[in-house]
């Protein structure tokens, strides 16, 4: 007896019907998607291991702490093109858009990421280019800055981040990192340029605020790449 054939949902469809429209906490000018008790998410996700975790159903310390910082300081982005990568639900990249961006792109690796992200958008009444893909083995991309909230969670994944972020700055491209000092954060090659106090949904807070912390490269700045572009002065 052959065992039925379980098809996954619409991610869109899906998101609009099961996760409601909320303000982020901590960052009232942006609403989105957010998974609560009863979304059944399980049955959006893929069936193997290998599927992404849906990270993307909620905004974690990192996203939220860069999507403050931008909101507060939108001279980091006026004018500039912006990438946001780990997107999840597009939190860093509407803030941006709203910050002033030219030009915003997302990028996940989860398909159900970049739709959330679209509908996000629509929500925020902002553009985003939202893409699927894995691009952090890739050459730098074309843009100004390069945004990167809750990435250092699996040591694995940090070294390949870092490598990445490196490659970006030798390029001319500004990095900020937003993340609430989680185990594999390689604070010795990074410099705080600001702390906000933001709801996190990971280290068993139950999205409580804790302070978060946004980052650049030590040598970005050495090489002198201020935060939002500006060149260092004596």
């Amino acid at each position: 007896m052959k065992c039925p054939v379980i098809s996954q949902p619409d991610p869109v469809a899906f998101i609009k019907a099961n996760l409601p429209i909320s303000a982020v906490p901590c960052i009232p000018e942006i609403r989105l998607h957010t998974a609560g008790p009863a979304s059944g998410l399980w049955r959006l996700a893929g069936p193997g291991e290998a599927d992404p975790a849906p990270y993307w159903a909620y905004p974690w310390a990192g996203g939220a702490v860069l999507a403050r910082h931008l909101l507060d300081q939108p001279e980091t982005v006026g004018g500039r093109r912006v990438l946001d990568l780990g997107a999840g639900s597009g939190l860093v990249a509407i803030a941006a858009a709203k910050a002033g961006a030219v030009a915003v792109t997302a990028v996940d690796i989860d398909a159900n990421a970049i739709a959330a992200t679209g509908l996000n958008a629509a929500i925020n009444d902002v553009n985003i280019v939202a893409v699927a893909a894995d691009i952090i083995d890739e050459p730098p991309p074309e843009t100004d800055l390069l945004v990167v909230g809750d990435l250092f969670y699996e040591p694995a994944l940090a070294l390949r981040v870092m490598a990445f972020l490196s490659r970006c700055q030798a390029s001319g491209i500004e990095v900020l990192i937003g993340d609430p000092e989680r185990a594999y954060l390689p604070q010795g090659e990074l410099s705080r340029i600001a702390t906000h106090a933001v709801a996190d949904f990971g280290a068993g807070t139950g999205g409580g605020a804790v302070p978060a912390g946004v980052f650049t490269l030590r040598h970005q700045l050495k090489a002198g790449i201020m935060p939002g572009g500006q060149a260092a002065t004596a």
